[in-house]
């Protein structure tokens, strides 16, 4: 199992899901660079406009994320995550300019590090 991130901008490099809770800018609903839309493990609404207004508070933003994909509807999408990265490779899409300071790489650290029970 590989898991890679991208932009879903960018043309996809294999089983493609996208982790944002929003449409992408300038993509149409069909277009196949998106793959599958898996919004529900995307950040709350709330947490991410307060990311947004706070982008130097990455680790409070991780922490609070990481609450937030232990339990409901954002947990669900979270092992459906692992599901597919157990079937082979896949590659995290996102609209982020910046990939490496969004979403994605909590994430990437919760599929390759599922909570113990």
């Amino acid at each position: 199992m590989t898991v890679t991130t991208a932009r879903v901008y960018n043309d996809p490099n294999g089983d493609r899901v996208f982790v944002d809770r929003l449409w992408p800018r300038g993509v149409r609903k069909d277009d196949p660079r998106v793959g599958t839309w898996l919004k529900e493990v995307a950040p709350s609404s709330e947490l991410r406009k307060w990311f947004h207004r706070n982008p130097d508070r990455h680790d409070d933003f991780a922490a609070r994320y990481r609450e937030e994909m232990a339990e409901g509807t954002t947990a669900e999408a979270l092992d459906e995550l692992r599901r597919l990265a157990k079937q082979g490779d896949i590659e995290i899409a996102t609209a982020a300019k910046e990939p490496e300071n969004s979403h994605v790489p909590v994430i990437v650290d919760a599929i390759d590090h599922p909570p113990r029970a």
